[in-house]
């Protein structure tokens, strides 16, 4: 009669963060979902792709959501089972959306000089699933990345 109930593994974790909007508070992110994920048992692969996509998309936060006095938000959600992670960066600047990596030229056409910033999204496409915008209100948004691990052969 008093048998203990059977324990369900828990798959999924949840760690959310809000931090200063400044170059620190970008490199903070990158460091605490590394340690983050790392604690989770996430496989070595997913956690070095998601710290270059936290790195990038809340180093975008910083340049370009920066509100005075306004933070931004990491959070990572981590399904184990399936092997997938969601990385949310949400920051204060809803009217500022993301161009897509293809509208980014390489070179200034006028010059002939090659730009030196512009590639950082296409990073985060080339290493996520998928990843978008969506909006945060009342006057923010989030931009999303989702990865995976590889299928186990």
């Amino acid at each position: 009669m008093n048998q203990p109930l059977p324990q369900l593994a828990v798959s999924q974790h949840v760690f959310t963060q809000l931090l200063s909007s400044t170059r620190r508070g970008a490199r903070l992110a990158r460091l605490l979902g590394v340690t983050q994920l790392r604690s989770w048992g996430a496989p070595q692969d997913l956690t070095e792709r998601a710290e270059l996509v936290v790195a990038e998309l809340a180093a975008n936060a910083v340049l370009h959501g920066f509100v005075p006095g306004r933070s931004f938000r990491l959070t990572l959600t981590f399904d184990a089972s399936p092997g997938r992670l969601r990385v949310d960066v949400t920051d204060a600047r809803g009217e500022r959306l993301p161009r897509f990596p293809h509208e980014f030229p390489h070179e200034d056409a006028a010059s002939g000089v090659l730009r030196t910033g512009g590639r950082g999204l296409a990073l985060v496409a080339a290493l996520s699933d998928r990843w978008e915008t969506v909006p945060h209100p009342p006057s923010g948004k989030t931009v999303r990345a989702v990865l995976s691990t590889p299928p186990r052969m």
